[in-house]
C-alpha cells in the first residue's frame, strides 16, 4: 500500500524526464533496427536497452559489457550441453539447474557489479535452451543462441550511442560529490569528538554510516572505468583512497574510547585537549599543496601540546594520554595521506604515492557471506528443477515460459535479506502486465500499421514507467512491469495475435515466480536478525583471526574487510535492541584489534623467557577461546573475568621491563584491549540482562 501511496504522490524532476526520453528512443532504435535486419526476436533488443538503462554513462556502459559477457557465456554452455542431453530431458534440466546455482553463488560473493555476468550467465544458459526446445521444428539450438547474442548487442550499442551523444551525465561528477562528502563528515567527527564534552554514544552509528558510504562508493568507482572521459583512469586511486579512509575510521574510534575513559576519571585535561585541537584542526585545513616527503609531518606544536596535558593530568591517566596521541598522530599522517591521493586524483593523476603501500587487490577485501551464497545458489537449482520437472511431465508445451520465468525471478533478488517480499511485487507487476499486454494487444495494435505509430502508442506507458527508475523503492515495480510488457507483446516482423498462446504464457509467466517464491521461503529467506547474527559471528572470527596477525599490509587489508561488514551490518533493519546494541559495539571491538596486533609485535621484540611474554601469550589464548566461543554464540561458557586478570597481569608484568618505550607501549595496548573489549562485552551482558527481565 506504501508503495502505490508514492507512486501517486510522484512528481518527475527534469532529469527523470531528460532520463525516460532517452531511453525510451534507444528503445525504440534498437527494435527499428531488429526489424530492419529482421531478427528473429526484436523484443530482446529493446528489452536490452531497458534492463541496463541507467541515469549515468558510465553505469550503462558498465552492465552493457556485462550483460554482453554474461549473454555470451550462458549461450555457450547452453550450446554445449543441450545437443549432448536433450533426449535425456530430467537429465538435461539437473545440469542447467546446477549450472545456474554455481553462476549464482559466484554472483552472490562478488559484491561489485561484475556480479551480473555471473548471474546472467547462469539463466541465459536455462532461457536460450527452453526456448530452443519449444521451437525445435523451426530454429536450431545455435541459431537461438547466435539470435540472443546479437539482438543483445543491437540492445547495447543503441543504448552506448544515445547515452553517448544525448545529454550525457558523468557518473565522475557525482563520485566526487560522495567523497567530498564523506571527507567531511570524517572531519565533523574529529570535531565532534575532541570537543564535545556531552560524549555521545550514537558517534558509533555515524562512524558506520561513513564505513557503508566507503562501500557504495567503493561500487560506484568500478562504474567509473567503463566512462569515455578522463576519469576512467580513476577507479583504483578512488578505491585505494576509500581503504585509507577505513583507518581513519578506526582512529577515530579509538580517538573517542580514549577520551570517554579520561572523561571519566577527570575533566581537567579539555582545556588542553581544545587548544590541541585548535592545532591539529588548522594544520589540517591548510589549503597548500602536500608533496609526498611530508606525509609524516605533524603541527609545530604537537609534542608540547601533549606535554602540557600530560602535565596537568591525572597519574591515572598518563597511560590513556599516551593512547590518545599515538591515535591523534596516525589520525593526522593518514588524513594526510587521503588529501595527498585526493589531490592527484583531482589533477589527472592516477599515481598512487610510493609511501603509500596500496591495500587494493584484484580480489577486494569486501565482506562475502558463503552461507548465504550458498543457500541463494541451492534455491535457484531447486527451483528450476522443479519448474522444469512440471513443465516435462505435464506435457504443457508453452510451460517452458513458466520455467524460464521461474529461472529469472530465482536469480535477480536473491542478494536480498529476504527476497520474498520483492518477489511477491514482482509477481503483481507480471500480473499487471498481463492486463496491460491485453489491451494494447486486443485494443491498440490492430490498429496500428506502422512503427512511427506503434512507438507513440508505446510512448506514454515506457516514458512513465522509465521516469520511476531512478528512485529505487519505485524500481522494483517499474522494471518487472515494463519487462512483462515488453516480452508479453512479442513484436515481430510477422506480428500475430494467438488468444490462447497469450493465455498460455500468462499463465506461465504468473506460475513461474510462485514456484521461485515458496522456494526461497524456505531455503533462502531469512529475516534481518538472523543475517546481522551471521555477520556478527563472521565479525567475531575476523577478531579472532587478527590476534595473531602483524601491523602492516596483511592487517589493513583484513581491517578494510572487517569495516566494511560493519558498513553492511549496518543495512540491517533488525529489531531485537540486544542485537542492534551488538552491532554498535562491533565498531569499537575493530577498533581494538589494531592493539592485538601490536601486542603481538611487541612481544616478539621481547625475550622468549621474559614474564610479560608469558603472559601476552596466555592472553592471546584465552582470547582466541573467547571470539570463538562468542563466534558459535556461546560466551556464556567462558569467563570473561579471566581475560580481566591476564590483562592486569600482563600490564603489571610490563612495568618490570627495562625499555621504557615497549613497556609504555604495552601498557597502552592492554589498556585499549581493556576497554575496547572487555568493558564492551561488560556493558552488552548487562543490555541483555535489562533485556530478559
Amino acid at each position: 500500500m506504501l508503495l502505490y501511496k508514492q507512486i501517486l504522490a510522484f512528481r518527475p524532476n527534469k532529469m527523470d524526464w531528460i532520463f525516460a526520453t532517452k531511453t525510451f528512443i534507444a528503445g525504440m532504435l534498437s527494435l527499428y533496427f531488429a526489424f530492419i535486419l529482421n531478427l528473429s526476436y526484436p523484443i530482446w533488443a529493446i528489452g536490452t536497452v531497458f534492463v541496463i538503462a541507467s541515469p549515468f554513462s558510465g553505469m550503462t556502459a558498465s552492465k552493457s559489457i556485462y550483460r554482453l559477457l554474461g549473454t555470451l557465456f550462458g549461450a555457450v554452455f547452453a550450446v554445449a550441453v543441450t545437443p549432448l542431453f536433450i533426449n535425456m530431458p530430467m537429465l538435461l534440466i539437473l545440469i542447467l539447474a546446477i549450472w545456474v546455482g554455481f553462476c549464482l553463488y559466484v554472483s552472490l560473493l562478488d559484491r561489485t557489479p561484475r556480479s551480473y555476468v555471473f548471474m546472467l550467465a547462469g539463466y541465459t544458459a536455462v532461457i536460450i535452451c527452453f526456448n530452443a526446445i519449444y521451437y525445435i521444428d523451426t530454429i536450431s539450438i545455435f541459431d537461438m543462441a547466435l539470435g540472443r547474442f546479437l539482438e543483445i548487442s543491437l540492445g547495447v550499442v543503441c543504448s552506448a550511442v544515445v547515452t553517448a551523444t544525448i545529454f550525457p551525465q558523468p557518473l565522475a561528477p557525482v563520485l566526487q560529490t560522495r567523497v567530498a562528502k564523506t571527507m567531511q563528515d570524517t572531519k565533523s567527527l574529529y570535531d565532534q569528538i575532541l570537543l564535545d564534552e556531552h560524549h555521545q554514544p550514537s558517534y558509533t552509528t555515524l562512524l558506520a554510516s561513513i564505513t557503508r558510504d566507503t562501500s557504495d562508493i567503493h561500487v560506484m568507482a568500478v562504474h567509473l572505468s567503463y566512462e569515455t572521459s578522463g576519469n576512467k583512469l580513476m577507479t583504483k586511486p578512488i578505491q585505494e583512497l576509500l581503504h585509507q579512509v577505513t583507518m581513519l575510521v578506526a582512529n577515530l574510534v579509538a580517538m573517542s574510547e580514549r577520551i570517554k575513559q579520561l572523561d571519566q576519571i577527570d575533566m581537567s585535561y579539555r582545556e588542553d585537549l581544545r587548544l590541541l585541537h585548535g592545532h591539529v584542526a588548522a594544520f589540517l585545513d591548510d589549503k597548500h599543496e602536500i608533496h609526498e616527503n611530508e606525509l609524516r609531518h605533524l603541527p609545530a606544536t604537537f609534542n608540547a601540546d601533549f606535554e602540557r596535558m600530560l602535565s596537568h593530568a591525572r597519574f591515572e591517566q598518563q597511560v590513556m594520554l599516551g593512547g590518545l596521541k599515538m591515535d591523534i598522530r596516525h589520525f593526522i599522517q593518514n588524513v594526510r595521506a587521503v588529501k595527498l591521493i585526493w589531490q592527484r586524483i583531482l589533477q589527472g593523476d592516477n599515481s598512487l604515492p610510493e609511501t603509500i603501500t596500496p591495500l587494493t587487490t584484484s580480489y577486494p577485501s569486501l565482506h562475502r557471506d558463503h552461507g548465504v551464497a550458498v543457500r541463494g545458489g541451492v534455491s535457484a537449482s531447486i527451483t528450476i528443477f522443479i519448474a522444469a520437472a512440471l513443465w516435462i511431465l505435464s506435457g504443457w508445451k508453452p510451460g517452458f515460459m513458466m520455467a524460464e520465468m521461474a529461472a529469472i525471478s530465482a536469480c535477480i533478488l536473491t542478494a536480498m535479506d529476504d527476497p520474498v517480499p520483492a518477489l511477491k511485487m514482482f509477481i503483481r507487476a507480471n500480473l499487471y502486465a498481463v492486463v496491460i499486454v491485453f489491451i494494447y494487444a486486443y485494443g491498440i495494435f490492430p490498429h496500428v500499421t506502422t512503427f512511427w505509430e506503434m512507438a507513440v502508442v508505446l510512448a506514454p506507458f515506457i516514458i512513465y514507467c522509465l521516469m520511476l527508475f531512478p528512485h529505487p523503492p519505485l524500481t522494483g515495480l517499474a522494471l518487472p512491469l515494463l519487462m512483462g510488457v515488453v516480452m508479453g507483446l512479442n513484436i515481430q516482423n510477422r506480428y500475430a495475435l494467438d488468444q490462447i498462446t497469450f493465455f498460455d504464457f500468462s499463465i506461465g509467466t504468473a506460475i513461474g515466480p510462485i514456484i521461485s517464491v515458496c522456494v526461497v521461503q524456505m531455503v533462502r529467506s531469512m529475516s534481518p536478525d538472523i543475517t546481522a547474527q551471521r555477520m556478527l559471528a563472521l565479525h567475531y572470527r575476523d577478531m579472532r583471526h587478527a590476534i595473531r596477525m602483524h601491523y602492516g599490509v596483511q592487517f589493513k587489508t583484513h581491517l578494510r574487510g572487517m569495516l566494511d561488514r560493519i558498513g553492511v551490518l549496518n543495512t540491517k533493519m533488525v529489531q531485537s535492541a540486544a542485537l542492534k546494541a551488538e552491532m554498535n559495539a562491533v565498531l569499537i571491538e575493530s577498533s581494538a584489534t589494531i592493539d592485538l596486533t601490536r601486542l603481538n609485535e611487541l612481544k616478539e621484540k621481547l625475550s622468549s623467557d621474559a614474564v610479560a611474554v608469558k603472559w601476552i601469550v596466555a592472553l592471546q589464548h584465552s582470547l582466541e577461546t573467547w571470539f570463538k566461543a562468542r563466534e558459535k554464540q556461546q560466551q556464556h561458557l567462558v569467563d570473561s573475568a579471566q581475560i580481566f586478570e591476564l590483562l592486569e597481569r600482563t600490564e603489571n608484568a610490563a612495568l618490570e621491563i627495562g625499555d621504557e618505550d615497549i613497556q609504555k607501549r604495552i601498557r597502552i595496548s592492554v589498556n585499549n584491549i581493556r576497554n575496547g573489549l572487555c568493558q564492551v562485552e561488560t556493558e552488552l551482558k548487562l543490555q541483555r540482562e535489562m533485556a530478559g527481565a
